[in-house]
């Protein structure tokens, strides 16, 4: 579905770049299969994308859209099984994912806005 952005703050959560949404942009709602997984917590939901937006893909850095907001942190093993989950406040990230990757059968972290419950972005050991 197509949409144009309205004035709401924080804008619209774009997932490809990990920004928000001016007044005006234009934004495709569709259904994403984020956790493509052989377990019970195989994963799809809406997301929100702008065309011509470049991948947020940098190490070390949190995005200043997850900052703001609520979120639901959730570890994951190897398997696709869920071994851990928080609700943080987006200044806490950081701590929240030191915390889930402290336990070495974490293997990536899903991170979700906690409100809307969509996805949001996927965090991988460096």
């Amino acid at each position: 579905m197509r949409r144009i952005a309205d004035d709401r703050t924080p804008g619209y959560p774009c997932r490809v770049s990990l920004t928000d949404s001016k007044p005006g942009d234009e934004l495709i709602l569709v259904n994403y299969e984020h956790h493509a997984v052989d377990s019970p917590y195989r994963m799809r939901f809406a997301i929100y994308v702008r065309a011509g937006d470049e991948t947020f893909d940098a190490v070390d850095t949190v995005p200043d859209q997850l900052r703001t907001r609520t979120l639901a942190v959730r570890a994951f093993d190897a398997d696709g099984m869920m071994i851990g989950h928080a609700l943080v406040d987006g200044r806490e990230l950081e701590s929240a994912i030191a915390r889930f990757f402290a336990d070495t059968q974490a293997a990536y972290l899903h991170v979700h806005f906690a409100s809307p419950g969509c996805y949001a972005a996927r965090v991988d050991r460096a």
